[in-house]
């Protein structure tokens, strides 16, 4: 496999997932579980991503497919498509697998999951995320996290298009 295939074969569908959730579990691997669109990848994303991992030993993100970011974020989002933002994600060393969800909400995959530890931004108050249900009835830990100030896609965007 040349690298570009390995970081392809980190992108899983659901059932594929299923299977590499059988394997983490075997190996007793703490799961952890963040989602997002992640529209033109940027620090703050590295950085949240990285905190994410630090709560366990395998780290799946969930990522938007085009049509649901569309819905939640416009009809000029994303600015990326789901192929280049969940290659992209792949690629990063902290990250062992990538799931494309096209519903509004991560709830159905988190439920696939069962993550051990359940990650959002500090944005979020914990009761109020999505799947929190979920992970507390089986134990398991939500934990938020502060974003790095001055790094956000919308922003970015923004710069863009006044320039």
């Amino acid at each position: 496999m040349n690298n570009l295939e390995l970081i392809q074969a980190k992108i899983l569908n659901r059932k594929k997932l299923e299977n590499q959730l059988a394997v983490w579990r075997f190996k007793d691997k703490k799961i952890v579980f963040t989602n997002g669109c992640f529209d033109l990848l940027h620090l703050g994303h590295i950085d949240y991503l990285s905190k994410a991992k630090d709560q366990g030993d395998v780290l799946i993100v969930g990522v938007n497919t085009d049509a649901s970011v569309q819905r939640l974020k416009g009809e000029n989002r994303p600015v990326t498509d789901e192929i280049s933002r969940s290659t992209i994600m792949a690629s990063l060393q902290f990250v062992s697998a990538v799931v494309l969800f096209d519903e509004d909400t991560p709830y159905d995959l988190i439920q696939q999951v069962q993550p051990d530890v359940l990650v959002k931004g500090s944005d979020y108050k914990p009761e109020d995320i999505v799947g929190y249900d979920v992970v507390k009835a089986k134990g398991g830990e939500i934990v938020t996290i502060d974003f790095l100030k001055g790094y956000a896609t919308t922003g970015i965007i923004e710069k863009l298009k006044s320039e």
